[in-house]
């Protein structure tokens, strides 16, 4: 059955860059042993909370901060995103966390790019501003979007601390990102509940990060304006921050039942320590998707993907191949 769902032609909308480095790589560049890259790596099962679990970003972070590092680590992603079945992959991460040795967040983006481009894997990239950021480094990140914006860049999103750092207080940035035309999406109701999903909704933005606490108030999750929203579901992830309780009780099966466009990510592939298959095999397990239904799943996530709707087409003719 993994053969099976590793050959299904699968959309990615949610994966971190940072997150995804193989441990392999990290333990051959500082020199330490594998076990002990993997355990500053990998989130534990259950964390205690989501800040917990972004601490697993530290020694990537750390390792992301020169050209030829973010360029091979680029590759081994779309190399990896490649074997999992992935035919369209939307990366995101945040150039600023990658100048710390002298790198310009231009050379980080363009490292980058140069990496993806050995493979031959469609993707792009989604740069993260943060919640902890000040407005002027947010803004750096808004005006690297719109310099890069259909060259390799495809949007902007709102990453990090959601319950310290309320989705609300970002109005001011995202009229600069509505009046600069940029596409966005918004991560909330992952750490937090209904009042962070409906401060992005009011944002205007149709897709979110995660968004799985819409649940909370299944009365407005019923009649939200016909369910136009994308949710970038991460199963995996979610139990581990512990946005949801267990595997078999997350809400993606009710929220896809409801007619609510979902996708299926991984969102942090070594921090999760998870594929894109097996989050699949999960998914079967727990709730039964069947292949129609994954089909479906990933025919909505191209829909909502940052591209090109003749780009679009061509991947939609793959994905109803299968």
């Amino acid at each position: 059955m993994m053969d099976y769902l590793k050959k299904l032609p699968k959309v990615e909308l949610h994966v971190h860059f940072d997150g995804s480095v193989r441990p392999t790589t990290a333990s051959e560049l500082l020199g330490q042993p594998l076990s002990d890259v993997k355990e500053a790596m990998m989130a534990p099962s259950t964390c205690h909370s989501l800040t917990e679990y972004l601490k697993r970003f530290d020694l990537p972070i750390s390792l992301l901060q020169t050209k030829e590092n973010i360029i091979r680590i680029a590759r081994e992603l779309a190399l990896d995103l490649k074997d999992d079945g992935v035919i369209y992959a939307e990366i995101r991460f945040c150039p600023l966390f990658h100048t710390q040795q002298g790198l310009s967040k231009e050379e980080v983006v363009e490292a980058v790019l140069e990496g993806l481009s050995t493979v031959d894997l469609k993707t792009n990239l989604i740069l993260c501003m943060m919640r902890h950021f000040s407005f002027e480094q947010n803004l750096e990140v808004i005006s690297l979007a719109e310099k890069y914006l259909y060259r390799g860049v495809c949007a902007l999103d709102l990453a990090g601390d959601e319950a310290n750092f309320p989705t609300g207080q970002f109005a001011p940035l995202f009229e600069v990102i509505r009046e600069k035309q940029i596409p966005y999406t918004i991560h909330a109701g992952e750490a937090a509940g209904m009042e962070s999903v409906k401060s992005a909704l009011a944002f205007k933005t149709n897709r979110l990060g995660h968004g799985i606490h819409i649940i909370d108030d299944l009365n407005f999750a019923k009649q939200y304006e016909n369910k136009n929203i994308m949710l970038e579901i991460c199963p995996t992830s979610n139990v581990q921050t512990k946005a949801v309780s267990s595997y078999q009780n997350h809400p993606i099966k009710t929220l896809f039942s409801l007619g609510y466009p979902v996708s299926i990510n991984t969102d942090n592939r070594t921090v999760s320590n998870i594929t894109l298959t097996k989050e699949y095999e999960l998914l079967q397990k727990h709730f039964g998707f069947t292949e129609k239904e994954f089909q479906t799943i990933n025919l909505q996530a191209i829909e909502y993907s940052f591209l090109k709707q003749e780009e679009k087409d061509e991947i939609i003719k793959t994905i109803k191949k299968m």
